[in-house]
């Protein structure tokens, strides 16, 4: 919470350092939109907050303009001209791997996005490390003479970017006499490293090499032609020439993990480019994730070789 704090005004530092131990580490979400409730997402629940600290949402503060300025003025160390990048892209990543989101009033040249102005609401997307969590998979993500093509399937807020971030961090450090192996991780929107000034904020372990902001199909030629990766972790495929670069990994003998949003292997299936990797059988092992018991419930590996054969 500390790298939270330093960016916070007076006003929303008070209520936080009142909540509770538990609230404060179940926090997954703080919504700020001027002339609305502050909302904090809690355990996919919403709540107001005051100078007490967790509160119903009628009972909380609402957000004003000046409070959004202040948190910016803050961020960028009171140069908004620093932010400009991030401030074109829509987020900004802060110390301690906290993920925010910007929207306002987009502004254009040359029809492309040159910045953002008049900030009108943010999405800071609280940083949550599970070290571990993908422990009861791992056995079957790899093998003994390789890592297994895996793909990641779950709904937004199911914690398929936590388990990624995990499955990395395990291969690379070495797993249970299995690696370590080298990593190459392509992080187009900063959520699995969660790079502050270059640096990762979070666990990837010390063979893992991170393109940070970089777009998916151009950074895993890049790690593929220059950092001789055995394995390339990618987040959220989706456009058809995902797939293709896709292809061309498979071909190259590196083995790939990505993740995808949906909620099982039919409606995977009904997508026509994942429906054909997916027939084909290039992704070895199809993990299946929901929110029934907490981010990163295992409903199901599947073995994508099989005619998705369940596993486990």
């Amino acid at each position: 919470m500390e790298a939270l704090l330093k960016v916070m005004p007076k006003s929303i530092k008070t209520g936080l350092i009142a909540m509770d131990d538990y609230e404060r580490n179940n926090m997954q979400e703080i919504r700020l939109r001027v002339d609305k409730p502050l909302i904090l997402k809690i355990r996919a629940q919403e709540y107001g907050l005051n100078e007490r600290g967790c509160c119903k949402l009628e009972q909380g503060m609402v957000v004003t303009r000046q409070v959004l300025t202040d948190i910016l003025h803050y961020m960028s160390d009171f140069s908004l001209y620093a932010l400009e990048d991030e401030l074109r892209q829509g987020f900004m990543t802060l110390e301690g791997g906290h993920r925010v989101g910007l929207v306002g009033r987009v502004v254009l040249e040359n029809n492309q996005i040159k910045t953002l102005r008049s900030i009108s609401g943010m999405n800071i997307r609280i940083a949550r490390e599970v070290i571990g969590c993908s422990v009861k998979v791992m056995p079957y993500i790899v093998g003994r003479d390789k890592v297994h093509h895996t793909l990641i399937v779950s709904p937004p807020g199911c914690g398929k970017t936590t388990l990624l971030r995990d499955i990395v961090y395990q291969l690379s450090e070495g797993f249970k006499g299995y690696g370590p192996y080298t990593v190459g991780v392509v992080d187009e929107r900063s959520e699995i490293a969660a790079c502050y000034q270059g640096v990762p904020q979070n666990h990837l372990g010390m063979r893992t090499d991170v393109l940070d902001g970089c777009p998916k199909v151009e950074g895993m030629r890049m790690l593929l032609r220059s950092m001789a990766p055995q394995v390339i972790a990618v987040d959220e495929i989706g456009k058809s020439e995902d797939y293709d670069a896709l292809r061309e990994i498979l071909s190259a003998g590196v083995s790939l993990l990505c993740t995808v949003h949906g909620r099982d292997e039919e409606e995977c299936l009904r997508r026509p480019y994942l429906k054909e990797v997916l027939e084909k059988g290039l992704f070895e092992r199809m993990i299946i994730l929901s929110n029934r018991q907490g981010p990163c419930t295992v409903e199901a590996v599947l073995d994508g070789t099989k005619g998705m054969k369940r596993l486990g």
